[in-house]
């Protein structure tokens, strides 16, 4: 656990760039990957990430997931579509370590469906939380508070 998550006195590692979708990053030095979806939350762009994250899962170690929904202009997922994500995460992930994955939104609607996906995930290995504000998803993830802001600038992977 830091001291004191929101100290930024000493300077970060830059993320990188990881290939997939967009406003993905990967923080090797916290062991995290934060993805920061634009525009509309839809059940293509969910399926899209949950195809992307088996792909990662075979080939590297386990890593925390921290998903900022701050950039989305809206959310235009189904119900129903939420229940068959978390049914297809929970069947892939089954036998791998334990990963905790930080959902953030300030908005209700985002916010509810992290909610509706945490409660689905829970008995999973994949440890859910949703937050209204990122330095407590920090202290969670036992990372910097300022990582979670997103505003530095990654460097593209090889």
């Amino acid at each position: 656990m830091p001291n004191n998550p929101a100290d930024d006195s000493e300077p970060l590692p830059a993320p990188t760039v990881l290939p997939g979708p967009a406003h993905l990053w990967q923080y090797p030095a916290h062991n995290l990957v934060a993805w920061q979806p634009h525009s509309v939350l839809d059940d293509h762009l969910l399926d899209e990430i949950g195809e992307w994250l088996c792909t990662f899962e075979k080939a590297s170690a386990p890593f925390k997931r921290f998903i900022d929904f701050s950039r989305l202009t809206s959310v235009a997922v189904r119900t129903s579509h939420v229940f068959e994500f978390a049914r297809k995460r929970t069947e892939r992930f089954a036998g791998m370590t334990p990963v905790k994955s930080a959902l953030f939104s300030k908005d209700w609607v985002g916010f509810g469906i992290g909610r509706m996906y945490e409660n689905l995930m829970r008995g999973t290995p994949i440890d859910v939380r949703t937050f209204r504000d990122r330095v407590t998803a920090a202290i969670w993830l036992d990372v910097p508070a300022e990582i979670l802001k997103l505003e530095d600038k990654p460097t593209h992977s090889h």
